[in-house]
């Protein structure tokens, strides 16, 4: 009997995944364990494993197209067995957006529909659905997807429909067109992109920056060091721990700064789930520690250390790329002083941590000192919060490391 491979659901918010690459062809013998496919979803990539021993006897989902969480892309199964018909019928309309309809429908409705003016395409609503795929051969070829008759879910243009399509003579005056963002990218680098300009345009970001003068804290840092017995591992004095805590104690002063902005809803959150912004080589990812403001600086620098390792080595669990209430941006080993982070939605702030600067400045008696100073970079959405607010929550993080003892109170 045929071992369904499903679409997996890799986090709490994610709905549908997008078929990226098949690694095994239809008729290739597979074992259990082999990887058959690689997986878009909304925070990364991801490999689907082959459920069972057998061939890849059906593919369901095309390179490029989407697929619901939990349907199935394709089927493995015994060399020449036949999948039985209303099964899959019932699998390729479980993976398209037009699931509240009956096949009966379906098919009255492409009757109803065939030749239809290409400039009708979801006139109800005026959005054009297309999968990343189609939209990149579209663009490669010069033609305007807007003219193409989807034949997917909910009208949507397919890879398939592109190939079929025939431009019709166009007239001598050009046809202006828009590139939608990620355009042209693929995997985790078009999501990135995606992600980042929905950002821009959906809130009003505004940056604060300040210094914070932390010599007492790095003091602080080797007191603790001498008078604690015990090896610290786990990371709970590095300046990313601090900062960290710090940032916590703040957002717990500021409550209105821990919160989502979505849909026109805004929501204040009770947990403080701090996001760690961590580079890859193929872009950027943002794992999350939840319930930061309960953990010692021990516990805390403990999970840091594990969700950034983790995501690095692509080992941490999708889920934990949700839930964050405020993210955090360290760019102080690349010599960056100020930057300007963009806002991880829903989230409606992000703090920017520079590199450590040494400067000099003069004691009450006119001699010289050398102090350490770390530039931060606060960026956060007007449209909630207004510069006094955020200046004094900026600020708040400031005192903190300027009075580090308090870090452990």
């Amino acid at each position: 009997m045929a071992t369904e491979i499903i679409m997996p659901k890799l986090g709490l918010t994610m709905t549908e995944g997008t078929v990226y690459k098949w690694v095994k062809n239809e008729g290739d013998e597979v074992k259990k364990g082999d990887i058959v496919a690689t997986i878009n979803s909304e925070k990364l990539t991801a490999d689907v494993d082959a459920p069972s021993d057998g061939t890849l006897i059906k593919i369901l989902v095309p390179e490029g197209e989407d697929a619901k969480c939990k349907a199935p892309i394709g089927y493995i199964g015994a060399a020449g067995e036949a999948i039985g018909e209303s099964k899959a019928v019932e699998a390729k309309a479980a993976q398209t957006a037009g699931q509240n309809e009956t096949p009966q429908l379906e098919e009255e409705e492409t009757v109803k529909t065939e030749a239809p003016q290409p400039h009708e395409q979801n006139h109800e609503t005026d959005r054009i659905f297309i999968t990343p795929l189609a939209r990149k051969i579209a663009a490669e070829k010069g033609w305007d997807y807007r003219q193409i008759k989807g034949t997917g879910g909910n009208g949507r243009i397919t890879k398939r429909d592109v190939e079929n399509y025939t431009p019709a003579v166009q007239p001598v005056t050009p046809v202006a067109t828009t590139v939608s963002a990620g355009a042209g990218l693929t995997g985790m680098r078009q999501i990135i992109a995606q992600r980042m300009m929905s950002s821009l345009q959906n809130t009003a970001q505004v940056t604060l920056q300040r210094k914070a003068d932390i010599t007492s804290l790095m003091a602080f840092r080797e007191d603790m060091k001498q008078k604690v017995s015990q090896p610290l591992v786990d990371g709970q004095l590095s300046i990313t721990t601090l900062v960290t805590k710090a940032a916590i104690l703040a957002l717990r002063k500021t409550p209105q700064m821990n919160a989502w902005y979505q849909a026109g809803k805004y929501e204040q959150v009770d947990s403080v789930n701090i996001g760690m912004a961590v580079a890859l080589d193929d872009g950027l990812v943002v794992p999350v520690v939840k319930g930061a403001d309960s953990m010692t600086l021990t516990e805390l620098g403990r999970s840091l250390n594990t969700v950034i390792s983790d995501a690095r080595e692509g080992t941490l669990d999708g889920s934990a790329y949700s839930g964050g209430t405020f993210t955090i941006s360290n760019l102080g080993r690349s010599g960056v002083e100020y930057f300007t982070p963009v806002i991880n939605q829903p989230e409606i702030g992000i703090l920017g941590v520079g590199t450590l600067l040494k400067e000099l400045a003069l004691r009450d008696d006119g001699s010289v000192k050398q102090i350490a100073k770390l530039p931060l970079s606060l960026t956060f959405d007007h449209q909630i919060i207004d510069g006094a607010p955020a200046a004094d929550f900026l600020a708040e993080i400031v005192a903190h490391l300027e009075d580090p003892y308090t870090l452990i109170i």
